[in-house]
């Protein structure tokens, strides 16, 4: 399938409207998936997949990486650039109104039930896109159990995702290029993986708390940017993880938010669409106002623009090197995996009911049944959610069960 041309304005189009509507944390890559590569056909099914194994290895937010990555495949560093802030800007504004209201109304619970529809729609829209990358991406039985050992892996020990697809590639050296090359690269990588596992989180915790600001003191511009770049350029695991460590941080080891603000900033960061991690422009604006929100947020992506677009035009240089596409036909098998990974994890909180479950089975029945964007099935999963909490179809729901 011929690759679609994309100018600067359709990718800024293109990530404003992803990044104004798309909720689910890991799940908004499958929404670029179906949005960008599958109806738009911006890029191949093997490019996509390849850039979720870029970002998969780099500490920072995964899909704000991968619309860098996929605006960068598009225009190379303008349309990275471009991606990257049509992503993240309208969830700032959005956060930035709702830390507003917290701050000038106090402390008040954000209605989660406007997501209860969107979640299990969501939710759907990550699974077919699993499904189809997994079509495309894994050829014969080798790929087919990198994929399950990976899953394995993930499920079963403490292994780190980035640390299993490192683990991933160098056994697709093995199998598909030099096996003495591979083995000698899976040493490396558990050697290096174990020392930083001893050293990293040490380094990180002890600079982190000791050279930003004393506990329970509001730091300066200058250390509250410090913080959340360090936490933007060292930690890895996704959004997800750096939201623990975040957390870990600012309310137990520096005393900046009190357990309940940070509670209610992750509530805040819910009922935000776009990048998990806009939490930070909520910390930053309890600290230091809107200029503390601006230096917060700026920070924390800052990382993820400057490693994509450095890494990008040498991988490009070495994408005819046989190592190398050896190593992303290991990688792209546990790529899929891990997303199946995330996929089970995620439903028993997205589909907790009857009605939940049947708008996720009816999100994948009409993606793979009809040519339709994910953002229609959107909206109508918030509507449903509305609904529901208006005429109390959870009642029915009771009744039903």
């Amino acid at each position: 399938m011929d690759e679609c041309e994309a100018g600067i304005a359709d990718i800024a189009k293109a990530f404003l409207k992803i990044g104004a509507v798309s909720y689910g944390g890991p799940a908004i890559v499958g929404i670029m998936q179906t949005e960008l590569q599958e109806k738009r056909r911006w890029l191949a099914k093997q490019s996509f997949v390849d850039g979720l194994a870029l970002v998969n290895m780099l500490p920072g937010p995964l899909a704000t990486q991968l619309g860098i990555y996929i605006g960068h495949a598009k225009q190379g560093i303008a349309g990275g650039v471009v991606a990257g802030l049509g992503f993240i800007l309208p969830a700032f504004a959005i956060m930035l109104v709702l830390s507003w209201a917290y701050d000038r109304f106090g402390t008040f619970a954000v209605a989660r039930h406007s997501l209860y529809g969107i979640g299990p729609v969501v939710i759907g829209i990550f699974a077919v896109a699993v499904y189809r990358l997994a079509k495309g991406t894994i050829r014969g039985r080798l790929q087919l159990l990198i994929c399950i050992a990976a899953m394995v892996l993930m499920l079963v020990t403490p292994i780190s995702l980035g640390v299993t697809l490192l683990v991933a590639g160098c056994a697709g050296i093995a199998l598909f290029s030099s096996r003495r090359m591979g083995l000698l690269a899976l040493a490396g990588v558990l050697l290096i993986a174990a020392l930083v596992e001893t050293l990293g989180g040490i380094v990180l915790t002890q600079d982190v708390v000791q050279g930003v600001a004393p506990a329970a003191d509001k730091p300066t511009l200058w250390g509250l940017a410090v913080f959340f770049l360090k936490v933007g350029a060292l930690t890895f695991g996704g959004g997800l993880s750096m939201l623990a460590f975040i957390q870990d941080q600012v309310v137990a080891q520096l005393g900046w938010l009190t357990p309940q603000q940070f509670v209610d900033g992750l509530a805040l960061g819910q009922f935000t669409p776009g990048p998990v991690l806009m939490l930070a422009a909520f910390i930053g604006f309890k600290i230091a106002g809107v200029t503390g929100a601006a230096v917060a947020t700026a920070a924390i992506f800052a990382p993820s623009f400057v490693m994509i677009l450095t890494i990008l035009p040498l991988l490009k240089r070495m994408q005819n090197t046989e190592w190398l596409q050896a190593f992303m036909r290991g990688v792209g098998p546990a790529v899929i995996g891990a997303l199946a990974v995330s996929l089970v994890r995620m439903v028993p909180a997205a589909a907790p009911d009857i009605l939940t479950s049947a708008l996720l089975v009816l999100t994948v029945a009409i993606l793979l049944l009809r040519s339709v964007g994910p953002f229609p099935l959107i909206l109508g999963g918030a509507v449903i959610g509305i609904t529901r909490r208006m005429f109390r179809w959870d009642l029915l729901g009771r009744l039903v069960a």
